[in-house]
């Protein structure tokens, strides 16, 4: 620890987003960078506490209680970076996250819900001390190819290109095994190329990475699906060995009159080919799902609902109101929600922002179930009904909801947008390798193993532990990646 006093005398500081208006216009990123001394002075702030809470998690009380799953090594290049060492901040980085470019933008920091300085103060702005390393290595050209020095002749399939895929594809190949990664999508990165809009993270950065990757001796095949376009079965005579990565891709549907009307999306559909028109032609094609005047209704928060409403506003939407059915969050951690808990506050994020500086306000409404969606006569939507909820436990201890009478309303609506969250990975192709399931539908496989109920055969990310975060799939990409060279090899000396 360089400075001492840094959490005392310096106050907690982030770079200004660009203007929530302005940004409308384009696709670019809404956060703009900091200039280096300040980033040093924020790592200043980095205190000496002893147990640093930042840069560890566990797994099994994920994710009430925070922390960085990876297991940054925070404080220490916290410190590199006061001292100006970024090149060694860089390296130290690389060791525990294949892809800080990528954390460092969209991962939602529960290192900081842990940092012991927020116990009573403003966290350190760990977050942005990840990306501004990662970015300064890259401009200086410190990131470069690093092929194994050595082939094992060993042979792995990867299905998935999503962070879980990618970081266990980049550990196994550093082993010296031969990985060749299958993508079902024209493009690699699964989540973060197409469920993740521009905005949040610029696809060529995911290229970036995934040429990278290429060029240190990964193959990746794109537009194959394996089950349909090569069987579970050569897939297993042709590898010694096999991971699954499939991610939770079954979105959780809404149960509701008028469903099957017209103009009801799943939010991820509508985000995706988005992108890939996007990526395509500029939108020029006209193969995504426009909002341009239209009133829009998205149904559920978190990460998925806000990047519905920032899509719909880029495409010039009439409105936009998202419908919660989980009660408002306090503005502050509640006495129930201490630390290291993850912090349970309400936050206003760049969808919101811009809700609020076009519409005048919020756009999200909580404690809101929807009832009924109307038809316009011609089978398409017209708008949908709403009453309000309490939650009320049950005596066996179950919260329901229950209604509030006379609180119906209804929504104007052209567009609606379901971001409700996942159920688990698709089916055909788990049964196809014939793999025992959890409980929840996912890929049965203990973590910190990974092995399926068939051997040879791993699973990690989304598809096993359920819907989670980026850096929770990278933590176990790079873990199952260890077990598959155990397995392979006998030992492994993969971290």
């Amino acid at each position: 620890m360089g400075n001492p006093t840094g959490f005392l005398n310096i106050d907690r500081a982030l770079p200004e987003d660009r203007d929530a208006k302005a940004r409308l216009i384009d696709w670019q990123e809404v956060h703009k960078h900091i200039e280096t001394a300040d980033v040093e002075k924020q790592a200043s702030r980095c205190m000496d506490c002893g147990v640093p809470f930042c840069q560890s998690a566990i797994s099994q009380y994920a994710p009430a209680v925070a922390g960085c799953p990876v297991n940054n090594v925070i404080p220490e290049w916290n410190d590199l970076i006061y001292h100006g060492r970024w090149k060694e901040a860089v390296q130290l980085l690389h060791k525990t996250n294949n892809f800080p470019e990528f954390t460092g933008r969209v991962c939602p920091a529960p290192c900081e819900g842990a940092c012991v300085l927020g116990i009573n103060a403003d966290p350190v702005t760990i977050k942005l001390h990840e990306v501004e390393i990662i970015d300064r290595a890259f401009k200086e050209g410190w990131v470069v190819a690093k092929p194994p020095s050595r082939r094992t002749g060993k042979t792995v399939a990867v299905i998935g290109s999503g962070p879980a895929g990618l970081a266990a594809a980049a550990q196994l190949n550093k082993a010296g095994h031969l990985v060749t990664v299958y993508e079902r999508a024209d493009r690699i990165g699964g989540l973060l190329m197409y469920g993740i809009p521009n905005m949040k993270l610029q696809k060529e950065l995911v290229q970036r990475r995934v040429d990278l990757l290429s060029e240190e001796g990964i193959i990746f095949v794109t537009n194959t699906e394996i089950g349909k376009d090569i069987s579970a079965e050569k897939l297993e005579q042709d590898f010694d060995s096999v991971i699954l990565c499939v991610g939770a891709t079954v979105p959780r549907d809404l149960v509701a009159d008028g469903r099957e009307l017209n103009g009801i999306h799943f939010a991820m559909d509508f985000l995706k080919a988005n992108t890939k028109s996007l990526l395509d032609s500029q939108h020029a094609d006209g193969n995504f799902i426009n909002a341009k005047g239209k009133d829009v209704i998205v149904i559920g928060g978190g990460d998925t609902g806000t990047d519905c409403v920032g899509t719909s506003l880029r495409h010039q939407c009439k409105s936009v109101t998202q419908l919660e059915i989980m009660p408002k969050p306090p503005e502050a951690r509640a006495d129930n929600n201490p630390w290291p808990e993850w912090p349970k506050r309400l936050l206003v994020d760049y969808g919101q922002q811009e809700s609020i500086a076009v519409q005048g306000d919020d756009p999200r409404g909580y404690l809101i179930m929807t009832k009924k969606i109307e038809n316009d006569g011609n089978g398409n939507v017209k708008a949908v009904h709403t009453v309000e909820i309490e939650w009320q436990r049950t005596p066996e201890g179950q919260m329901i909801p229950k209604e509030v009478a006379g609180s119906e309303k209804s929504y104007p609506a052209d567009l609606v947008l379901l971001a409700m969250g996942f159920m688990g990975p698709e089916g055909d192709l788990v049964d196809q390798f014939d793999l025992d399931k959890d409980p929840r539908s996912n890929i049965k496989a203990d973590y910190d193993k990974f092995s399926t109920s068939k051997q040879g055969i791993f699973a990690a990310g989304d598809g096993r532990r359920g819907q989670s975060l980026i850096v929770w799939a990278i933590d176990e990409g790079r873990r199952a990646a260890r077990e598959v060279d155990s397995y392979l090899m006998g030992k492994s000396y993969l971290p």
